[in-house]
This record gives structure tokens, sequence and C-alpha cells, in this order.
């Protein structure tokens, strides 16, 4: 049996999270992703792409009163994330769809966002044979519902001027991203680097694109996550 757990989410004591006890916990990730978002007086709106049970827009939700859609393909997650929000009662200001973001535009098709974040799946589907495997692991970690050219596609068609689309990812898949950032126009403007172990090289990377901004990018101190370890711990898949 997969219970059903409520959990604290992470260092922030107001906010809890419903999660199973035997797979699809969130993973650090998500945090990162949401910490590394700079919101400002004059965010009005922001959209999660592949948002889990809603980690990123709980977070953000510290940081903003502005309105946060979020959109979940997977029904049992997409319940869980609702529970979540209902249960810290910030429903007012989060609004989670259960659908296939790729079809945003029979529910949004002229909405703009100020901020478009997103934790994608990190691998690609090498396998042909594992196109058929739409257990919810496989669906959250590799690209069978949606690909990274996609998150883009999305972020060009609803990001106003000079918005700003959050992404988390594999290091080994910046080349692409800084690649599609050129694309569509929504060029790279800020990299953060992180390890997970100490003596590692860095192996996960955020990144902040702008929409119709000029080209030049910063990159950011690297940042060891060894501070994290314990808390990640509690949550590992068994």
């Amino acid at each position: 049996m997969n219970n059903k757990v409520l959990n604290d989410l992470f260092d922030y004591s107001n906010l809890k999270i419903y999660q199973y006890e035997k797979y699809f916990k969130f993973s650090l990730d998500s945090i990162l992703l949401a910490e590394f978002v700079k919101i400002n007086k004059a965010t009005k709106s922001i959209l999660d792409l592949c948002c889990g049970n809603a980690v990123v827009p709980l977070i953000l939700s510290t940081k903003t009163q502005a309105h946060i859609d979020g959109f979940e393909i997977q029904k049992e997650i997409f319940e869980l994330a609702n529970e979540s929000i209902l249960y810290n009662k910030l429903d007012n200001q989060i609004t989670i769809y259960n659908e296939d973001i790729k079809k945003i535009d029979e529910f949004k098709k002229d909405q703009k966002y100020d901020i478009i974040t997103c934790n994608p799946p990190f691998f690609k589907v090498s396998n042909k044979d594992f196109i058929n495997d739409f257990s919810p692991l496989a669906l959250a970690r590799h690209e069978i519902s949606i690909t990274l050219e996609d998150v883009f596609k999305i972020a060009k068609s609803h990001l106003n001027t000079k918005g700003e689309l959050y992404l988390v990812h594999r290091v080994e898949r910046l080349d692409e991203i800084i690649i599609l950032g050129d694309k569509y126009k929504l060029n790279v403007k800020n990299i953060e680097l992180i390890k997970t172990k100490e003596d590692n090289r860095p192996s996960i990377v955020l990144v902040r694109c702008v929409k119709d901004a000029s080209k030049g990018i910063k990159i950011n101190n690297v940042k060891n996550i060894s501070e994290y370890e314990s808390y990640q711990n509690m949550f590992k898949e068994e």
C-alpha cells in the first residue's frame, strides 16, 4: 500500500505538503528552483510547468501575492498538489490544472505570464520500447509527455516581453538550453551550477532566461548543497 503522508516543506515552517511514502517524493531540485526565482513587486502572474505535487508554487507563494497557475499531467500527483494547496489555504492564489501543458492554449490561449518556472523531465527517451512505460516515475524523469524544446515553445508563447523563464536541469544539457534559448528568443542571462557533493563536479544547473533580452550570460558562484543532504535523505525513494 502506498500511504499518503503530510510532511513539513523543508524549512518553510508554515507550509506542509502531502506525499506518498513509496514513490514520487519531491526532489531537492524543486526547492533549488523555487529559491533561485527572483520576484519583484511588478510580478502579477506566474506559471509552473510540470508542477508535480506543487512544491514550486507553494514556496513561491511565500515570496509574492501574484497568482500562480500550474499544470500537472498525472491525476494522482495533481490530486496531491490540490490537497496541499487546500491544506495551506492557498487556493485563492494557486490554481493547478490536471492537463497536458502542451494543450495550454485550450485553457489559457491569450494568457501571458511574467514568470514561468519548470522542473522538467531530465532524461531523453533513448529506447523506443521505453515509450510504452507510462508509470508515474517514468513520466516524471523522462521526456515522454514533454521535451525541453516544448518548454521553450510554451514559454515563448506565454511570457510577456522581458518575462523570465526559470529552469532546473542536468549540467550536460546546458548546451541545448542555450541553443533553444537563442532559437526562441529566450536568451540565457544567469547560470548557477550546483554541486551535490563537495568533491564532485557540478551536476545540476539553474538557468534564468529572459524573453527578447540582449545576449550576455552571468555565471553565479558554484553552490554546494551538502547542507541539504540530511533533508534530502528523509525523502529518498525506496
